[in-house]
């Protein structure tokens, strides 16, 4: 466990929104990052269920869900682009078209046809399917940890993966070793 990752990259880590948070769109929110620059930051909310399921997104996209799939929840990814989607998987050894690794093993696709892939069946076999993402610009993201807006602590994938959605949040504190109830709703600097 690393509660302190280096501010340079948070690349596979989890953002932790602090009980003060400010902005409602991540007000209890839980964020994978999957890149994080000197240009900005972008990631995934990991425990906001949208109202539709994979079957009614593959519906649209004219696919059909595999029924292991079908009635798992579509994630709110964020506030920006929301009608735009998002898989986070573990990699299949297939190269989509629009595809970004990320560091730690993980890859996050935007193209078509990684869901052209699992609804044949040969897709990622561990994957989080999200609508959205969550971005910050150069410096916005160290700024809102600077004012104590998010905890960051190492990713875990079976947070990611196997702890249901409504769970994430207390699993990721877990990581850090406390519970949410031990925050405060305003924070001091030392």
């Amino acid at each position: 466990m690393n509660p302190r990752p280096d501010a340079s990259n948070l690349s596979n880590q989890f953002l932790i929104a602090m009980p003060g948070m400010a902005d409602s769109n991540f007000a209890g929110a839980v964020v994978f990052v999957c890149e994080h620059s000197p240009r900005g930051a972008l990631g995934l909310v990991i425990n906001r269920p949208s109202d539709i399921t994979v079957k009614e997104l593959f519906d649209r996209v004219g696919l059909e869900a595999a029924p292991e799939l079908a009635s798992a929840p579509v994630l709110q990814g964020g506030p920006v682009q929301t009608e735009r989607g998002f898989v986070l998987h573990e990699p299949t050894g297939v190269a989509y078209a629009s595809t970004l690794a990320i560091p730690g093993g993980l890859e996050m696709t935007t193209s078509k046809d990684v869901l052209e892939h699992m609804a044949s069946g040969g897709g990622p076999k561990r994957s989080l399917i999200a609508l959205g993402y969550s971005g910050w610009n150069a410096g916005q993201l160290e700024e809102e940890i600077g004012q104590n807006g998010w905890l960051t602590v190492d990713s875990d994938r079976s947070v990611l993966f196997e702890t249901p959605i409504d769970a994430r949040f207390n699993a990721a504190m877990a990581l850090l070793g406390f519970s949410p109830a031990m925050l405060s709703q305003t924070a001091g600097h030392a």
